[in-house]
């Protein structure tokens, strides 16, 4: 069988591109990865998305004469395609959170995304944030915390999840920009920052040399 292809962009900055890759690399299943620079203004660059997926946008999973775009799109043909996996918990009540909360995330925390973008490479310091961007912090410690006693981590729900491989872009946020965790969230926050496909990636994208100005701006 041809491997799965993944195209994503650049690891220092694309935080949808890190979600079905960890979802991919933590649960070992093998893909090819293809990789195309982001905000380059060059037009074969902008060329070669459109050939993997006419939304052009990353990430997009090609598997033979199927093509999936968007992360939990993707997540979701992974957890279908390779039920042995378990990408998504077995019981029912705690499958249903898990895809709740990872739709929360694919949909919502607007402020915190766009106050505290993904930037690997980006000095730790803090940065004053709107009353919003501190809504959705407080919000995403409430579901790790409330995922820690239900389940008793390390991980949201117990095993990584595809719910982990959607949160795990905003441990990066809130390492970056210095934003306190609180001891009832900690241990998930700890619990990422040591998972082996977590720090490949970050490994990965810190050895990036291409710079998306803006990008840095934040």
């Amino acid at each position: 069988m041809p491997a799965l292809k993944l195209v994503i962009g650049n690891k220092n900055y694309s935080s949808w591109s890190m979600r079905p890759w960890l979802a991919l690399r933590a649960n070992d299943i093998p893909f090819d990865e293809v990789f195309i620079p982001l905000y380059t203004d060059d037009p074969a660059d902008k060329d070669r998305i459109l050939s993997f997926s006419l939304a052009g946008k990353v990430p997009t999973l090609v598997d033979g004469d199927v093509t999936v775009w968007d992360s939990l799109a993707i997540i979701e043909y992974l957890a279908e395609k390779f039920p042995e996996k378990k990408l998504w918990p077995e019981d029912p009540a705690s499958r249903a959170h898990a895809r709740s909360i990872s739709a929360e995330m694919h949909s919502g925390f607007a402020a915190l995304r766009n106050e505290c973008g993904m930037n690997l490479h980006r000095p730790i310091r803090a940065v004053a944030l709107s009353d919003d961007a501190r809504a959705n912090v407080a919000r995403i410690q409430q579901i790790w915390s409330e995922c820690h006693q239900r389940y008793g981590g390390p991980f949201l729900f117990g095993a990584f999840s595809a719910a982990d491989a959607m949160y795990a872009p905003v441990v990066h946020r809130f390492r970056t920009y210095a934003i306190e965790v609180a001891p009832p969230a900690r241990h998930y926050f700890d619990a990422m920052l040591s998972q082996p496909a977590f720090q490949q990636w970050t490994r990965d994208g810190l050895a990036e040399t291409l710079i998306i100005e803006r990008m840095e701006a934040l």
